[in-house]
């Protein structure tokens, strides 16, 4: 591509993206930007942070661009925080293990594995606030993961 945004000018609204990094470190700056410009809304953005409050995935939270994160860490941003406690932004929270695996396995065309992690929480169990309602009620409720025992 001649440009970050001529890279990202087809994505349309309702769009998941992966963004890769670590913290701040290594993300694509420049994408971010050009997502930011071209102005698609409805975004589920999937990395392991949410940025800061006007860097990284921060910028797009910002243009409230960002319906869902499913992320590891979600600290360190105080637009994150006011949206998701509002009910404007959706998140689901996932071990950082886990989402690298349900990323790897996606990409391989793996469409299910399992893992211990979580097992016995509200993640699995379900029932973690995924979004709220402006009344501080809960919206969207996590599903409960499947189990299985083995042997």
């Amino acid at each position: 591509y001649p440009s970050a945004d001529a890279a990202v000018e087809d994505i349309k609204s309702g769009s998941t993206l992966l963004v890769g990094g670590f913290g701040l470190c290594g993300i694509p700056e420049c994408l971010i930007a050009g997502v930011k410009k071209a102005g698609p809304t409805n975004l589920t953005c999937v990395s392991n942070n949410a940025g800061v409050d006007d860097f990284g995935l921060g910028q797009l939270l910002q243009t409230r661009q960002v319906k869902r994160m499913i992320s590891s860490y979600v600290g360190e941003n105080k637009n994150f925080e006011k949206q998701y406690l509002t009910g404007e932004l959706e998140v689901e929270l996932t071990p950082q293990g886990t989402l690298a695996e349900r990323l790897r396995a996606g990409g391989a065309g793996i469409p299910a594995f399992f893992t211990s992690t979580a097992y016995g929480t509200v993640i699995q169990e379900g029932g973690f606030p995924i979004k709220y309602n402006a009344d501080k009620s809960v919206a969207i409720t996590s599903k409960p993961r499947e189990t299985r025992s083995f042997n």
